[in-house]
């Protein structure tokens, strides 16, 4: 059986205030071409098929016209992702596993798979664990017991089918994947990080949640998003696998690569060395993130840069000399390390001038988890 894996389309997201659903729709014109030319058996979409729980209509015309298109060409097996509203994903899915479009958005349904002819697909769509937790009677906290527990969930339903082939979706942190900017954190709630081991004894695991293409082992990896939603991602190779499920129990693979709207770059220096060397010629046609480094901040320079670099896109200070710097470390920086309610536990310290009492961190961890159930259930 020959599957196309692709993941995080984030339909309706734009990039610096840049519009991309019109590169989205050539992504999707180029995956409709990849099933038709290499004839593929089935499409799994591992969540976030949108950017927000709320889309927009145009993203919403566009998710309704790609899988329209999918449909007449193959099968496809779709899963919620963080980014994604479970229950206004899921309105339909009845209906929909007739065309042939199997939508996997309720985490009680994980052990229940789509028989791909004689091949098991399961979907897990993104499990907040606090919510699963109560509902799956769980004594652990974290996404390593939800996600085991869906996988126990669908080993127990794989054993009853006789040494069936499978494969399964999921949307999670899974160890060994590399973050870029531009994916929602999970790790409230719970540790982030899910080990490989989970998927143990899947003939592959289709990733989700992270923007990189990456193998975790053989048979588990991320396809990363079709396009690039930060400057982090310059140099991502953006696209899907092609998986040959083969009858003796091997892979064949192969990456297809996605079109490009506009490379990306990011310069840094003084900013009369970026208008004037010839050293960035090549890259007046790229989306651009420029760092100033000028001892004092230059008046109008983004105005500047534009006319020598019309898509330019993001602008930063950074003086070469800044005191309170961190060693050069920028605040973005330092916050990007540390957890959201790390970040709050500080802000009470700086506020009160003492740290958090066990109380305060303890009422702050509720908000957060009250938040994200919220979120989850939207």
């Amino acid at each position: 059986m020959r599957i196309l894996h692709t993941s995080d389309w984030h339909l309706g997201r734009s990039f610096h205030r840049e519009d991309l659903l019109s590169a989205q729709a050539a992504f999707v014109d180029h995956l409709v071409a990849t099933v038709r030319d290499e004839r593929v058996d089935c499409v799994l979409v591992s969540g976030d098929v949108y950017d927000r729980a709320l889309p927009g209509v145009d993203a919403v015309k566009l998710a309704n016209e790609t899988l329209e298109r999918l449909a007449e060409r193959t099968r496809v097996v779709l899963i919620a992702g963080n980014h994604d509203s479970a229950r206004r994903l899921g309105f339909g899915s009845g209906l929909m596993d007739a065309a042939g479009v199997h939508l996997r958005t309720d985490p009680a349904r994980v052990g229940e798979p789509v028989m791909v002819d004689d091949v098991a697909v399961y979907g897990i769509p993104y499990l907040e664990p606090e919510i699963v937790r109560s509902e799956w009677d769980l004594s652990e906290r974290g996404h390593t017991a939800a996600l085991g527990e869906a996988m126990r969930r669908v080993r127990a339903d794989l054993a009853a089918r006789g040494g069936a082939r499978s494969v399964v979706l999921a949307h999670a942190f899974v160890t060994g994947g590399e973050p870029s900017d531009s994916e929602r954190d999970i790790s409230v709630g719970g540790a982030a990080n899910v080990p490989a081991a989970v998927f143990e004894g899947v003939d592959y695991a289709a990733l989700g949640h992270l923007h990189g293409r990456r193998r975790i082992t053989e048979r588990v990896r991320y396809s990363g998003s079709p396009l690039a939603y930060s400057f982090s991602e310059e140099d991502h190779v953006k696209g899907s696998w092609l998986i040959d499920l083969r009858p003796d129990g091997s892979l064949g693979e192969e990456f297809v690569e996605a079109p490009v709207p506009r490379p990306l770059a990011r310069l840094r220096g003084r900013l009369d060395d970026l208008l004037e060397s010839s050293r960035y010629d090549d890259l007046t046609g790229h989306w651009l993130q420029f760092t100033i480094t000028d001892p004092n901040r230059p008046t109008s320079a983004m105005e500047r840069l534009r006319r020598r670099f019309p898509h330019t896109l993001a602008l930063s200070f950074e003086p070469d000399a800044a005191d309170g710097s961190a060693g050069g470390r920028t605040f973005a920086d330092r916050v990007r390390e540390r957890s959201p309610l790390d970040i709050a536990d500080d802000f009470v310290t700086e506020v009160t001038g003492t740290p958090a009492s066990g109380a305060e961190s303890d009422l702050l961890h509720e908000a957060f988890e009250a938040f994200r159930r919220k979120e989850a259930l939207r």
